[in-house]
């Protein structure tokens, strides 16, 4: 006799089917002139997009969220070893892809495979086994703190050397609400911190356009044609798209104005074209993500899944976070995908691919017998 399998949460699915679909409309507008640009067809990027990204990403939801997320907890070291081997491996020059000055992509054919993207799911995944297996030890500083912290300074200096800082700032943003949630004493929590703002004032003093970024982050007015350029683009646009928006495919900024108008800022396009009122909606369902993520962790049944779905949530979350932030001035600027929004099928497939291990987590949570799907 088949064994009953729970329905999986319908808030969480309704909430991420339709930012998927945000994000198809944004991209299907802010890609035409790019890809014409490159490739004579306006829809060159919406449609790998779809192939590569959205399809197969699907699929992934669909198989994960049926699969007990249990069985993932044997596989975390293993996970973790490849994710570091991954970001070693695509620092050599002769097989990783390089854009412009950084290097963080594999070349499989027409597929490009980004490690950093898988890396954070690696992540999440082992801290929630370290911590699930170490719940007794979670106050003592050498066996349940620095190893584990060491490991997340060994993955964030292989990110940086790609360069990466937007990827690396939302890999340390989960740890570290991993580590609270795992139970971690918060004198440990305010040390690392502390010891990560010094890093960090290094990794800026070491290279100059990053100690610029952060000039004009306070003064965005400074060399608005050189380092401030994207920024003061990327206001423009969100300024011009006033209450109503310019309306569909009208943006003018998406023509050559503003730099990764399929990427990193896609916001400021989407703000231009939907205006205040439509992109509120894109921002209440990111509310509404993060309420129901952290809802599911609050009540899965044991600490592993409590974790994982903790982490899963606070990676989307935080890194909706620091891209909005960063292109709407709040926080200086850096070079990171908007989930589910952002051109990109590697984070693409593995942002749903989260999200299946999210919904099967919510298969087992105790969410009220509430309505499910």
């Amino acid at each position: 006799m088949k064994k009953f399998l729970p329905s999986v949460d319908y808030y969480t699915l309704g909430v991420v089917v339709a930012l998927l679909g945000f994000g198809l409309i944004a991209l299907s507008s802010a890609s035409t002139v790019l890809s014409f640009e490159r490739f004579g067809n306006n829809n060159y990027y919406f449609l790998r997009q779809v192939l590569y990204g959205l399809l197969p990403g699907i699929v992934m939801l669909y198989i994960l969220s049926r699969i007990d997320y249990h069985i993932w907890q044997k596989f975390a070291p293993l996970a973790i070893f490849v994710g570091i081997a991954l970001l070693v491996v695509v620092l050599i020059p002769s097989i990783g892809f390089k854009v412009g000055n950084a290097r963080r992509w594999i070349h499989f054919g027409q597929f490009l495979f980004q490690p950093a993207e898988y890396v954070k799911l690696a992540v999440i995944f082992y801290l929630a086994s370290w911590y699930d297996k170490r719940q007794h030890h979670v106050h003592d500083l050498y066996y349940g703190f620095l190893p584990i912290l060491a490991i997340i300074g060994l993955i964030s200096g292989l990110i940086i050397l790609q360069p990466d800082m937007g990827t690396m700032m939302a890999l340390v943003a989960i740890a570290a609400c991993m580590f609270f949630i795992g139970g971690v004493h918060m004198k440990y929590l305010f040390s690392a911190a502390g010891a990560a703002l010094f890093m960090l004032w290094i990794l800026i003093k070491a290279e100059p356009y990053r100690l610029e970024r952060l000039t004009t982050f306070f003064d965005p007015s400074i060399d608005s044609k050189g380092i401030s350029y994207q920024i003061t683009q990327a206001l423009i646009a969100i300024g011009s798209g006033g209450i109503w928006g310019q309306g569909f495919g009208q943006s003018r900024q998406k023509y050559s104005y503003l730099p990764e108008p399929i990427g990193d800022s896609i916001f400021a396009i989407m703000s231009e074209e939907l205006g205040f009122i439509r992109i509120l909606i894109v921002l209440l369902l990111i509310f509404a993500f993060a309420w129901r993520g952290y809802k599911i962790a609050r009540k899965a049944p044991d600490t592993f899944g409590k974790l994982l779905a903790g982490g899963i949530t606070s990676w989307i979350v935080f890194q909706t976070l620091i891209n909005i932030g960063g292109i709407t001035g709040i926080i200086p600027l850096t070079g990171i995908p908007l989930p589910f929004i952002s051109y990109g099928s590697t984070a693409l497939v593995v942002n749903l691919s989260a999200i299946g291990i999210l919904l099967n987590i919510s298969r087992f949570a105790d969410l009220n017998n509430e309505q499910r799907a």
